[in-house]
């Protein structure tokens, strides 16, 4: 069976997050890496996880958005594949802050590739391995295929939140959607803005900055800060 075969197969019969999640399972399986995330992109930030393979791709792609660089970002910036074959290379000084993160975590190879809908990138599919090396043209076909299905989700959830705003206008239209984005973050940091007295942008860097410095997701920061259990300092 044709490598794209065997990636339709994966998500046959499945419906938006859980696709995603199949479809980066089977990239694991098909493509000899050991862990991969589908991020979405939007406005130059990673708003959100789309599918993941398991806990670890999921925080792969989170300290994306905690750190603001990583493959998913320059993937959909210069719209072309990112690869990164080995982190400890003397030489890889792309991600300063991400790259010596992923090392922490044990991941050594970093590939990104751009996930394209009607024309607009809107995402990247993510893929980490654990042991040096590139992708052989086999695994490089297969990443080029899993990316042209990793739309395919999100359609299925555009397609039901358009239709729900049009046919039930009193209905959370994108509620599925909202709970994919780090809106938990965008809150908490209107918290802070409000309590440290300083712009939107200076708020959001210092909740990342405190994540990082506490080995902690921005999400979980977020929630910590929105039910006041921690509260940051002015200086």
């Amino acid at each position: 069976m044709a490598i794209h075969e065997q990636f339709s197969a994966a998500i046959d019969g499945q419906y938006g997050t859980d696709a995603a999640d199949r479809l980066c399972e089977a990239c694991v399986m098909l493509l000899g890496i050991d862990a991969a995330a589908i991020s979405l992109v939007f406005d130059g930030a990673n708003t959100g996880t789309l599918g993941a393979s398991g806990t670890l791709a999921r925080s792969c792609d989170e300290l994306q958005f905690t750190l603001g660089e990583g493959p998913c970002l320059d993937t959909v910036t210069h719209r072309a594949p990112v690869f990164v074959v080995d982190l400890a290379d003397p030489d890889e000084t792309r991600w300063p802050v991400y790259g010596p993160a992923m090392l922490d975590m044990r991941i050594r190879g970093v590939f990104a590739m751009p996930v394209l809908i009607a024309g607009e990138y809107v995402g990247a599919l993510d893929l980490f391995r654990t042991e040096p090396g590139g992708l052989r043209a086999g695994q490089l076909a297969g990443a080029i295929a899993a990316a042209e299905l990793a739309g395919i989700p999100l359609l299925d959830l555009l397609d039901t939140d358009l239709r729900a705003a049009v046919d039930e206008p009193g209905s959370d239209a994108w509620a599925e959607l909202n709970a994919l984005s780090r809106t938990e973050v965008s809150q908490a940091t209107g918290m802070l803005v409000a309590q440290l007295g300083v712009d939107p942008p200076e708020a959001l860097l210092r909740l990342r900055a405190h994540a990082y410095s506490t080995g902690r997701s921005a999400s979980d920061v977020a929630r910590d800060i929105l039910e006041r259990r921690l509260r940051l300092e002015a200086d």
